[in-house]
């Protein structure tokens, strides 16, 4: 068996991405899985220029039994924060301008998560709220 995970793309516009992720474990766990590719998220709508990373502006989660790591991914991925097992809460970045994506050699722009401290029955939620970043396309 493996993990019930679910993604939900709440909004995927010109400068804003928003996302909720669920996780109820069967003790799998998840290791190094994208959450945000993208790759897959729409063109900027006025130069369509494609986005090439997000930064993090807000977290809400729920963690239940379980930890989540959150990642920006890289030849070596950079850990951006953990968020702790049986927790709740609310942390907001935007005031200035959100966590960027500084992982440097080989990054990807994705963001990916692992969970930590995993067991049956275990579970998270957690929406992301992203501010999107462009490069000219090739």
């Amino acid at each position: 068996m493996a993990d019930a995970v679910a993604t939900q793309t709440i909004q995927d516009g010109g400068q804003t991405a928003i996302f909720r992720f669920t996780n109820v474990s069967d003790g799998t766990g998840e290791s190094a899985v994208t959450k945000i590719d993208v790759s897959g998220l729409t063109t900027n709508p006025m130069t369509k220029m494609a986005c090439n990373s997000v930064s993090i502006e807000k977290i809400w989660f729920s963690n239940i039994g379980m930890g989540v790591k959150i990642y920006f991914d890289a030849s070596t991925d950079v850990l951006v924060i953990q968020l702790p097992a049986d927790w709740t809460d609310e942390l907001d970045f935007s005031e200035f301008s959100g966590i960027p994506d500084n992982a440097g050699s080989g990054t990807t722009g994705d963001i990916q998560f692992t969970t930590v401290g995993h067991s049956s029955g275990d579970s998270y939620t957690i929406v992301l709220k992203g501010m999107k970043h462009y490069t000219n396309p090739s």
